[in-house]
């Protein structure tokens, strides 16, 4: 196992997973620009690295994000339009065109998969971020909010976009409108996340990354990621199109060759992602 740690941020990687921890817990793991540079270092790390072939976020303490930090919210309150424009374009990235380029949508170009390891509350930027993640695991004890609505603020991020299609329109309108706190288990019902026991929430997620880590081709895992993120901008001849080009490919690749053979052989599969 590899430990890194950053101010803001840890980063280790242990039995093909990558896992990056929110380390702010006294602050909530608030969110910070550094925290959101530092992420995007820290997957680009994980996706260059050959040994990782899943990502986990997750939070120190209490908390996985309980949103931006309340310091840099309550300056920005103060201050007010009399605030000038150089002042928050120093910390926002600049405007980019590209579906899965924008603040946070980059996740779902990341080439393998990504799961949110909600360990407890989350609200605002942190909900944000774990609606780009492709698998959400929430501790049982844990409770979600969009918060914007309650701060004066609006569905940031593109979550507007995300979450209809999570969840569908109407529970989506429900919980961006009210701003309401929900608990795991109305979140599981959503269908937003999967819910895991509070006790041992870390090692059972961990053992899910793994497990999908040693039975899941990274090759298929890259492009099935690839076709769900692309899949609500295509039409359904355009998808089955693809996938009928993607599965012609398969049949030439290593993956394919040794998932075969480890089915038939009755044993755990040795992928390359090849």
């Amino acid at each position: 196992m590899t430990v890194t740690p950053l101010p803001e941020l840890l980063y280790t990687v242990q039995d093909q997973v990558a896992t990056i921890t929110f380390n702010r817990p006294d602050r909530m793991n608030g969110w910070t620009p550094a925290m959101e540079r530092g992420l995007r270092e820290l997957v680009d790390r994980a996706v260059q690295d050959d040994d990782v072939r899943v990502i986990v976020l997750t939070g120190a303490g209490r908390a996985f994000c309980a949103g931006a930090d309340i310091g840099r919210l309550q300056a920005a309150g103060a201050a007010g339009s009399s605030s000038p424009p150089a002042a928050s374009s120093q910390a926002d990235p600049p405007p980019r065109d590209g579906d899965f380029e924008q603040r946070y949508s980059w996740l779902l170009a990341v080439p393998k998969p990504v799961i949110a390891a909600i360990n407890g509350a989350v609200a605002g930027v942190g909900l944000c971020i774990a609606l780009y993640c492709d698998l959400r695991y929430m501790a049982a004890h844990a409770r979600l909010s969009t918060s914007f609505a309650r701060r004066g603020l609006i569905a940031e991020h593109g979550s507007a976009w995300m979450l209809p299609r999570l969840i569908g329109p109407m529970h989506a309108a429900d919980l961006l409108l009210t701003a309401r706190t929900v608990d795991a288990d109305e979140a599981e019902r959503l269908g937003l996340v999967r819910v895991l026991p509070t006790e041992g929430f870390a090692e059972a997620v961990h053992d899910k990354a793994v497990e999908l880590a040693i039975w899941s081709s990274p090759r298929s895992t890259r492009i099935i990621k690839g076709q769900l993120a692309r899949a609500p901008f295509e039409t359904l001849a355009q998808a089955t199109r693809e996938a009928d080009a993607q599965t012609a490919s398969c049949r030439d690749s290593e993956d394919f060759k040794e998932g075969v053979a480890s089915f038939v052989q009755k044993r755990a599969p040795r992928f390359t992602g090849r």
